[in-house]
C-alpha cells in the first residue's frame, strides 16, 4: 500500500467515524435499511472496529469506523490506522465524525499503517487508499511517513546487509536525491583526521569504520544531527550474551532516525544549514578489538578509560559530537540506541531527552504531543559528574555501580559539547516489539516528528 494519497479525482467510498456514545443517535437516524443493518451487526463503535455497509445494489454504500471512547484513545495513538488493514480493498474518503484536532494524527496513521518491509519476504497489504481530508498537509504527511520508512527499513535491515559500507551507500543514495554533499573519512585515515574512538571501536570488523559527513543547505541557522551507526553490537571483548545480543541490528537506530529527519528536512526544504554526522562501524571482537582498561585519547583530547567494551556508543559518539561541535552549531541533537536504562526508566514507548535549556525542552515537549511522537524530559544531573571520573583517566565510560546508566552516559556525551548553542541528546529504543496502531513490528523512527514540529520554534525558522 503506498505511503501516499489518493487522487482527489479517485472514486472513492465515504468513510464515517463514530465515537462510541455518538453511535446510536447516528443510526437511528438513517434509513430503515442501513440501520437495520447496523443494529443486525456486532458493530459497537469500539476503537478500530469496522463495518462496511451496502447500498441497494449490494455495492459499499460507506464504512463506518469506530472511534471508542475519548478513555481508550488516550492510552496509544493512530487509533484508526488498524481499521486501514480491516478494509476491503478499494479507496476511501473521510465523511464525517473526526475531530479537527485529531485530524493529521489519524491521516498520518493511516498512512503509516501502509508501511510493510518486504525486502526478504513479500507480503503485500490489501491494496487500501484515502484521500487526504480536508484540512490536512498532505505534502507533509507524506513526507514525514516517507523519512519514517526509511528509518524503518534501514533499522530492519540486517547486518548482513546493513554494515557500514552499507550505511554509507544509504548515505550517499540520499545525498544524491537532495543534492547535498558527502565526505567520509575511512579506516586508517580516521587516526590521520583525529577521529581516534571511532577507529579503535570499530577496527576489529572486517568492514572498515568511518566517519559519513553529509550537508546541505547554504543559507539560515545551522543544525548538526549528529546519530549512532554501530551497525552490530557483539559487545566486543566484554561480549553479549545470546539474548541481548539478538536485536543489536538495530544498535544504527540512531543513524537511522538522524537520516529519517535529514530526509524530511530536506524534502520539505527548509531554511536552514544542516550536517549530519555518522560514525559507522561494528563492534566485532578480533586480535585487535580494544580492550577493557585500555585508556584512549579522543578528539577533544579527554581521554577515557574503558571499563566495558559494551559501551561503545558513547565512544564513538564522542568524536562525532566534537567534530560537530568545532562549527559552533545553533543547535546540535544526537540520537542512539544508547542504553538500556533509559527502558528501564521510561519504556519502549517514550523517547527520553536531555537539554540543558528548559525552553527548548518545554517546546519539545509540546511538539512531541502535537503530532504523536511522545518525548520525556531526562536531567543532566550535575551532581552524578563525579560518577564518570575514573581517577586515572579524564572519563569513564562505564561507571561501576549501576545507577543512572542513561543520566551518566548524556553526561559523558556532554562532555564533548561546548561550543554549540544549544545540545539536545536522545537515548531512544527505535524498536517496535509487538504491533500496534501504525507501527509494525521492528524499527521504528522515535523523535524525528517531534524534532521536525518543533525546529521552527528551535531555529526561529
Amino acid at each position: 500500500m503506498p505511503l501516499t494519497f489518493a487522487k482527489a479525482t479517485k472514486t472513492s467510498i465515504p468513510v464515517i467515524v463514530l465515537d462510541s456514545s455518538a453511535l446510536e443517535d447516528w443510526r437511528d437516524a438513517q434509513p430503515t435499511r442501513v440501520r437495520n443493518w447496523v443494529t443486525s451487526s456486532t458493530f459497537t463503535a469500539a476503537l478500530g472496529q469496522v463495518l462496511m455497509v451496502p447500498s441497494d445494489l449490494g455495492e459499499h454504500l460507506c464504512a463506518l469506523m469506530g472511534y471508542g471512547s475519548a478513555s481508550k484513545r488516550k492510552r496509544g495513538r493512530f487509533a484508526l490506522a488498524d481499521a486501514v488493514n480491516k478494509l476491503p480493498e478499494g479507496c476511501y474518503h473521510l465523511q464525517q465524525g473526526l475531530p479537527e484536532a485529531d485530524l493529521d494524527e489519524q491521516a498520518l496513521g493511516w498512512l503509516l499503517a501502509g508501511y510493510s518491509f518486504e525486502k526478504y519476504r513479500k507480503s503485500p497489504l490489501p491494496a487500501v487508499q484515502f484521500k487526504v481530508p480536508k484540512g490536512v498537509n498532505a505534502v507533509r504527511l507524506e513526507v514525514i511517513a516517507a523519512g519514517e520508512a526509511l528509518t524503518r527499513d534501514l533499522v530492519n535491515t540486517p547486518a548482513s546487509d546493513m554494515g557500514p559500507d552499507q550505511l554509507e551507500a544509504a548515505c550517499h543514495d540520499l545525498a544524491e536525491r537532495f543534492d547535498a554533499q558527502v565526505d567520509v573519512i575511512t579506516g586508517a585515515a580516521l587516526l590521520v583526521h583525529n577521529l581516534p574512538l571511532i577507529h579503535a571501536v570499530g577496527r576489529a570488523a572486517d568492514q572498515q569504520p568511518r566517519l559519513i559527513d553529509m550537508r546541505w543547505g547554504t543559507q539560515g541557522p545551522t543544525l548538526t544531527l549528529v546519530g549512532k551507526g554501530v551497525c552490530f553490537d557483539t559487545g566486543g571483548l566484554n561480549l553479549k550474551p545470546g539474548n541481548s545480543m539478538g536485536l543489536m541490528k538495530k544498535d544504527m537506530g540512531g543513524a537511522a532516525n538522524v537520516l529519517g529527519l535529514a530526509q524530511m528536512i530536506m524534502a520539505l526544504d527548509l531554511p536552514l544549514r544542516l550536517r549530519v554526522l555518522i560514525p559507522a562501524v561494528e563492534n566485532a571482537v578480533s586480535s585487535n578489538s580494544f580492550r577493557p582498561q585500555d585508556i584512549l585519547t579522543s578528539r577533544k583530547g579527554l581521554t577515557v578509560e574503558i571499563n566495558n567494551t559494551d559501551a561503545e556508543g558513547r565512544l564513538v559518539l564522542a568524536d562525532a559530537l566534537a567534530l560537530g561541535d568545532e562549527e559552533r552549531p545553533d543547535l546540535m541533537i544526537s540520537m542512539a540506541t544508547l542504553t538500556g536504562a533509559a527502558r528501564v526508566a521510561v519504556g519502549p514507548d517514550l523517547a527520553p531527552f536531555y537539554t540543558d535549556s528548559d525552553a527548548l525542552a518545554q517546546v519539545l515537549s509540546i511538539s512531541g504531543a502535537r503530532v504523536a511522537d511522545p518525548v520525556w524530559r531526562m536531567p543532566f544531573w550535575d551532581p552524578y559528574e563525579s560518577l564518570i571520573e575514573p581517577g586515572i583517566a579524564d572519563l569513564d565510560n562505564a561507571p561501576a555501580g549501576g545507577f543512572a546508566g542513561s543520566i551518566t552516559a548524556a553526561l559523558f556525551l556532554r562532555r564533548f559539547v561546548e561550543q554549540a548553542k544549544d545540545y539536545v541528546h536522545f537515548d531512544i529504543y527505535s524498536w517496535q516489539r509487538t504491533a500496534a496502531p501504525g507501527r509494525s513490528k521492528g524499527g521504528l523512527g522515535q523523535g524525528p516528528r517531534a524534532l521536525l514540529e518543533a525546529l521552527p520554534h528551535l531555529l526561529a525558522l
